[in-house]
């Protein structure tokens, strides 16, 4: 039976593992040591060599454990290959609405690249399930408090360039998940099989996120809940 995304475990704590570029022993180690350090989503980029078979291991040894999915997914065939390698979850970096319509088929979530008020606007209406701003670094939180005002209803997932210290920032400007990718599977420390500071950099985010979650109050409460109720779609 295939692993199904645990939406009430991504509500708990909506923070995404990115790896990109990694080898499968690398990328095994690294979702270990961020499991351990609190983490519980991940996903494995298709334009990583190999991608298949690191999303086909990581699922075999934690896919009880964490959610894993597939990310720069361009295409339905993209789709089919990420989802047979045991994806639960599908990111695109871009508005393509056959990749959506795919997932959708397959009632799988669809994290949707966007940058644009219009490309978000296009993204959610096409029946995005989650959308990513990328990338957020380029504008910051500033940007995402900005297009919250006429798109309050999109669950937006900041990504690219979240660290541990902006975190906190981009969840008071109203984002619902967060992508993290090079602050927390930081190549040099990889390389170098420094796992212990890769669990450590994941606690640290997991901390940052409850230490937010408690300042912001019943906002934060509502998008969790939100987040939560999907798993009874």
């Amino acid at each position: 039976m295939p692993n199904i995304f645990d939406w009430k475990r991504f509500a708990q704590q909506p923070l995404v593992g990115i790896l990109r570029g990694f080898t499968c022993a690398e990328a095994l180690s690294a979702v270990r040591a961020a499991a351990d350090g609190e983490l519980t989503t991940f996903e494995v980029t298709l334009n990583t060599a190999g991608a298949a078979e690191q999303i086909k291991a990581l699922a075999s040894e934690l896919g009880e454990r964490v959610n894993l999915g597939a990310g720069t997914v361009c295409s339905v065939d993209d789709v089919q290959l990420a989802l047979a390698s045991g994806a639960t979850f599908i990111v695109t970096p871009v508005v393509e609405a056959s990749v959506i319509e795919a997932c959708q088929q397959a009632n799988v979530p669809a994290f949707v690249g966007v940058l644009t008020p219009t490309e978000i606007f296009q993204a959610w209406r096409l029946g995005a399930t989650m959308v990513k701003v990328f990338p957020a670094d380029a504008f910051g939180p500033t940007y995402l408090n900005s297009v919250r005002g006429p798109l309050g209803q999109v669950p937006l997932m900041p990504t690219g360039g979240v660290t541990v210290e902006s975190l906190a920032d981009y969840h008071r400007a109203g984002a619902s998940a967060f992508g993290i990718g090079g602050p927390l599977f930081d190549k040099r420390r990889i390389a170098a099989g420094d796992w212990a500071w890769v669990e450590t950099q994941a606690r640290r985010f997991a901390a940052a996120f409850e230490a937010s979650t408690a300042a912001i109050g019943p906002d934060a409460v509502a998008r969790r809940t939100q987040l939560a109720a999907r798993s009874g779609e």
